[in-house]
């Protein structure tokens, strides 16, 4: 059988062309099921029904969110179990079956490494490909009409639990992915730009010194998830100069 990989961005509207036409040559989708009210399968079921596209949900594994001490281990044991839950699925199904990607595959996503491990068991013999999508980073810097890093000069990309550690390293331009609620303490003075739900109805965006809107952001952190349900949030820090 088959499995694409696709990065759909936040929903129907950021669906690329070549996206588009991989879906149409799919029989069904896979998604997980985090909850019964989970918004963001919703917005894969808006995609699914953009072209007509069986949406096949699988229950989500418990996975422990409450740091770790080992938290590779608990990552690594929690994509074991999405392993085996999507290779019944797959191999009860057969045909060409997408996996909806939120924003682009290639950042802080474990579909890829969930699927090749399906092949390298060899239960569901399968072949698979890669499609990229509108990622959350692109969407921040376009909606705050900047770029993500000053002339000449690179950007470090984390998730928000290492955030610390890559100041301490003397990192002064970081996006930071996988938020929450930021521990910004004593970075009051770098600028911020902000963005939650980015490309849906309820996006919120701030952006300012850390130290001005740390307030502005929390109130519309809190609208978002009220909204919506849900929140998925990324900032841009960048140390003053």
């Amino acid at each position: 059988m088959r499995v694409r990989i696709l990065g759909i961005g936040m929903g129907p509207r950021h669906v690329t062309p070549e996206v588009a036409d991989a879906l149409r040559g799919c029989d069904y989708a896979v998604a997980a099921r985090k909850r019964e009210d989970d918004g963001l399968l919703a917005l894969r079921q808006a995609v699914c029904e953009e072209y007509d596209l069986p949406l096949v949900t699988v229950p989500d594994p418990e996975r422990d969110r409450d740091d770790p001490a080992d938290y590779a281990a608990a990552v690594a044991a929690w994509h074991e179990a999405r392993v085996a839950a999507y290779e019944r699925v797959l191999g009860e199904h057969g045909g060409t079956a997408a996996f909806l990607v939120w924003g682009d595959p290639s950042l802080y996503d474990s579909t890829l490494r969930i699927v090749a491990r399906i092949a390298e068991r060899g239960a569901v013999p399968l072949e698979h490909d890669v499609l990229p999508g509108i990622s959350a980073p692109q969407l921040l810097a376009a909606r705050h009409r900047i770029v993500l890093h000053e002339v000449g000069r690179p950007v470090h990309v984390t998730p928000a639990r290492r955030l610390r550690e890559a100041v301490d390293a003397g990192q002064d331009n970081i996006v930071v992915m996988l938020g929450g609620e930021l521990d910004l303490t004593g970075l009051e003075q770098w600028s911020i730009w902000w963005g939650a739900n980015l490309g849906t109805d309820t996006e919120e965006l701030v952006s300012g010194r850390v130290g001005g809107v740390l307030p502005t952001i929390g109130a519309a952190r809190t609208r978002a998830r009220d909204r919506a349900g849900w929140v998925m949030d990324i900032a841009l820090l960048r140390r003053p100069t």
